[in-house]
């Protein structure tokens, strides 16, 4: 069995139907509350479905049986501000997980963030290293604890306190199917998607600092797929371990990526710009581009990542203009 926490959000439901197609026994652990989130599951055929709070039973209870722990399950809002509860979920659970993992040999992949990198001035380097890791300083309190846990990890030197295979990925600005249950956390693309449709403007926010344009403000977007890509390919080489980016290596501006939502819904561009909130402007990341050397080196081919506009087109057409847009 393949655990897969936060397997009923965005990613997570992806990679559980990557998983599925694979032909493994998956297991999901989420909440799926009140709304329509079980609808990023409701495809699959699983193994079971378990509560958080009763997922330490379930592995004790399966512990025979399972084989890969993927930890994707966190606070994930990078306004949250309560930092007992980030505490709590983003970095006692993952070290509970780490712990379970390194006892029953079992292989730990989990989700770090490129909000760790905080505003760029230490570079976007997946390096293991305590020194540079010492160096970053998040932006916001979720980019803190991915970075706690990050830093936690690299300090088990023990191979007797480290699981059989332990990988942080570091993700970027993922965008794709099965995130429409985010709110204001979803993607830019899905936020824009319906003012293309109807044929109306959307208002990107301004930039806010003079060496930006605005709508110039960088990101590296990476398609969904190309992540569960990588995801796959770590399960098929178990020798593979520490951080790794998980992006495109290539920044793209917000105008671009508007402009492309556009295109792919069959309009032009109808772009303009607001005051980005004051609350946000100072937590705001205008530049990042994943250094993907690291993972090449590894083994994977980083040279076939989707384009932003070809990923754009997929999710657009394949996805967000059918009757059934989810995975």
């Amino acid at each position: 069995m393949i655990i897969v926490t936060g397997g009923a959000g965005f990613i997570g439901s992806n990679l559980a139907a990557a998983l599925e197609a694979a032909g493994e026994h998956v297991v999901i652990s989420d909440w799926l509350g009140t709304g329509d989130k079980w609808r990023n599951i409701a495809k699959r055929s699983l193994e079971d479905c378990v509560r958080p709070e009763d997922l330490p039973a379930f592995l004790e209870k399966h512990k025979h049986h399972i084989t890969m722990i993927y930890h994707l399950g966190a606070i994930s809002a990078t306004t949250a501000t309560d930092g007992d509860e980030i505490i709590k979920n983003n970095f006692r659970l993952s070290k509970d997980l780490w712990q379970w993992c390194t006892e029953h040999h079992v292989s730990f992949i989990y989700a770090s963030s490129a909000a760790t990198y905080g505003d760029g001035s230490a570079e976007f380097d997946d390096s293991d290293d305590p020194d540079y890791l010492a160096r970053l300083r998040p932006l916001n309190l979720y980019g803190w604890s991915k970075h706690l846990f990050d830093r936690w990890i690299v300090g088990q030197r023990d191979i007797r306190s480290r699981p059989t295979q332990y990988v942080g990925l570091k993700f970027f600005n993922v965008y794709g199917p099965n995130e429409y249950h985010k709110d204001n956390m979803r993607s830019v693309v899905h936020q824009v998607f319906p003012f293309a449709q109807r044929g109306e403007s959307f208002p990107l926010f301004k930039s806010h600092r003079p060496d930006y344009q605005d709508g110039g403000q960088l990101r590296d977007f990476i398609w969904v797929g190309d992540v569960i890509n990588v995801m796959l390919w770590l399960r098929q080489n178990p020798r593979v371990n520490g951080l790794f980016n998980v992006g495109t290596g290539q920044a793209r501006s917000f105008a671009d990526l508007g402009a492309a939502v556009y295109r792919a819904a069959g309009r032009e561009p109808m772009l303009t710009y607001r005051d980005m909130p004051e609350t946000l402007r100072e937590k705001y990341q205008y530049f990042t581009q994943a250094k993907m050397d690291k993972l090449a080196g590894a083994g994977y081919d980083v040279s076939h990542m989707t384009s932003l506009e070809e990923g754009i087109r997929r999710y657009v057409q394949d996805y967000m203009m059918q009757p059934d847009q989810y995975v």
